[in-house]
């Protein structure tokens, strides 16, 4: 349905001299989106309030809301352009009046919560990077065109917005900090399981990818099927017909709420609105990523605080501000100030482990926590990994460890695990799972849900397999906690070639080889010819008269088979001069 706008906006974009990257022009349409998005908020409001017969007070002033000066229309419901600003004189409004007007509204929220505070938040951090008013006017004609009104629409957006993510993140840069797989996400909300009423935070949340899937699972109770998560409200398979929920047009027109093809009470869905789902994030970027992001997928009042989780001290986390379950990726290979680290009892300036303690902290007694870490956090011998494997094994039960195949994140240039733990009790025994999917992970051929659908089969018994194992605790050595991925079921299946593959090769490359070679007595065959000194060596035929040089062609040096790096490659050995 919305698609063609989607692809419309950056066919602009990709125009404009202020945008050149898939990041910008995720930011510059996720800014606009939002005002688009605010506009039938506020119209809906304002249509219940009249049906109820009570006044409403607008958010926005009418000259900055979106009918006013993107978008107002004629009679006949189309944009009037006439009336529309355009050119010089849009640019001008969006950069010195709206964004000013828009940044103004964080001194006037009452709480960093409400609505207002997210919209100061938001156009006090972004600019306008679209410097032609008329590429400007052309993409709000495209927005203008999507809707937010439904659960369908909402929910074709969300996907929408998700390629976009997902195109930041293979873009290179600094994109995949805004992406982690959602096929990754979604064996990790399982694994953790999550349920209504239990409160959920990502203190490091990019584009909030945690916090939508584990929305999507917990608004789909009792579904298992990662293929019927981001179905809309009210729409898996045929179970609305089954249970007598009526179709989305009818609720539309009677102004019944929606509710999940399980019958989530009007106070589940208000919990998950409201009092489920908690994140932060240092950058601005991501942090309106993310508002926008949960905003499509059906989460109207986002609580996400725009903060370096990383300046708060942990000395005073108090019960109130801990969480049930922690589900993150937080950012690895960055560092931070000295100053920061004072707030940690384990002091390193690695972000993923001040994350990993902060994490620790911030889990409730019994809480239960998915998180992603570089590989090397298991291993490594310096002072603080090993204060903090030490920190988890004690203080946690650290039950499951998932160790993800290079090329699970586009980009990054670094392998992973995931850590699962409970917090209280002290680890026990650990359960190890290998993932490998069989083929090489790359931008065309990501992870996808069936590579992970065994794995998180298996962790449910914490089965053995030969892609899993289980460690006693009891084992691992006291000084050095080394946690590393060993398989004792032989670990990865390594490949061997046939005897008659290898001799195959060899002969093709030294059928190269020989063509090469070929080819070079030719040229000097023709220069011996052309040369008044016959009894000259072919390699001095060109040189003057009492010249003489030891070299010669420079693919002569090569015998025949001996090319290097391909027999390396494939393990011939080098032959003799």
């Amino acid at each position: 349905m919305f698609e063609q706008v989607f692809k419309n906006v950056d066919d602009v974009l990709w125009k404009e001299a202020g945008c050149t990257t898939e990041l910008d022009y995720t930011e510059q349409s996720s800014w606009l989106l939002f005002l688009k998005y605010l506009d039938e908020l506020e119209q809906d409001r304002a249509m219940e309030a009249e049906l109820e017969g009570r006044a409403y007070s607008f958010i926005l002033d009418s000259p900055y809301r979106w009918e006013s000066w993107a978008a107002p229309k004629g009679p006949d419901g189309k944009v009037d352009h006439n009336r529309a600003l355009t050119g010089d004189d849009l640019r001008d409004f969006v950069n010195l009046k709206l964004f000013p007007y828009l940044h103004g509204f964080k001194q006037k929220a009452s709480g960093p919560n409400t609505i207002e505070y997210k919209i100061g938040e938001i156009f006090g951090e972004l600019k306008n990077r679209i410097q032609s008013g008329y590429n400007l006017r052309e993409i709000i004609d495209h927005i203008d065109e999507l809707r937010f009104r439904s659960q369908t629409e909402k929910h074709e957006l969300s996907h929408l917005y998700e390629a976009k993510i997902r195109n930041m993140g293979n873009a290179g840069r600094n994109g995949g900090e805004y992406y982690t797989p959602r096929p990754l996400i979604r064996a990790i909300v399982r694994v953790v399981k999550p349920k209504i009423g239990e409160t959920i935070y990502d203190g490091a949340c990019g584009s909030a990818g945690f916090l939508c899937e584990a929305f999507e699972y917990l608004k789909n109770p009792g579904n298992d099927n990662p293929g019927n998560y981001n179905l809309p409200i009210g729409s898996s398979k045929s179970a609305n017909q089954e249970i007598g929920v009526p179709g989305e047009r009818a609720n539309q027109e009677i102004g019944v709420p929606r509710r999940s093809a399980t019958g989530l009470s009007v106070k589940d869905l208000q919990t998950l609105q409201e009092r489920t789902f908690y994140g932060k994030e240092k950058k601005s970027l991501a942090y309106v990523i993310a508002i926008m992001n949960m905003i499509l997928h059906g989460i109207d009042a986002p609580n996400i605080l725009h903060t370096n989780t990383l300046t708060e001290n942990l000395a005073d986390v108090q019960e109130k501000d801990r969480f049930d379950v922690i589900l993150a990726n937080p950012p690895f290979g960055a560092k931070e100030r000295r100053e920061v680290q004072q707030n940690f009892p384990i002091r390193t300036g690695d972000t993923a482990y001040l994350f990993l303690q902060h994490f620790i902290k911030m889990l409730r007694a019994g809480g239960r926590a998915g998180v992603v870490i570089k590989n090397t956090f298991l291993s490594n011998t310096d002072n603080a990994s090993v204060s903090l494997r030490r920190l988890l094994l004690e203080s946690c039960n650290l039950h499951t460890v998932l160790d993800c195949p290079g090329g699970t994140f586009l980009g990054a240039g670094v392998k992973t695990v995931v850590l699962f733990f409970e917090k209280g009790a002290p680890t026990r025994k650990i359960w190890y799972y290998q993932l490998d999917p069989g083929r090489s992970l790359g931008k065309t051929n990501p992870l996808n849900d069936d590579d992970l659908a065994e794995f998180v089969e298996l962790q449910k018994t914490c089965a053995n397999s030969p892609k899993s194992w289980t460690v006693d605790a009891a084992t691992i050595d006291k000084t050095t906690f080394d946690l590393s991925v060993k398989n004792p079921n032989g670990g990865e299946e390594v490949i061997h070639r046939s005897p008659l593959d290898i001799l195959d090769e060899i002969a093709a490359l030294d059928a190269e080889s020989a063509e090469v070679l070929e080819n070079i007595r030719v040229l000097l065959t023709t220069d011996s010819e052309n040369t008044p000194y016959g009894n000259a060596s072919p390699g001095n035929a060109n040189l003057p008269i009492g010249s003489s040089s030891s070299s010669t062609p420079e693919n002569a040096h090569h015998p025949v088979g001996e090319l290097g790096d391909a027999n390396r490659e494939i393990g011939v050995p080098r032959r003799g001069k």
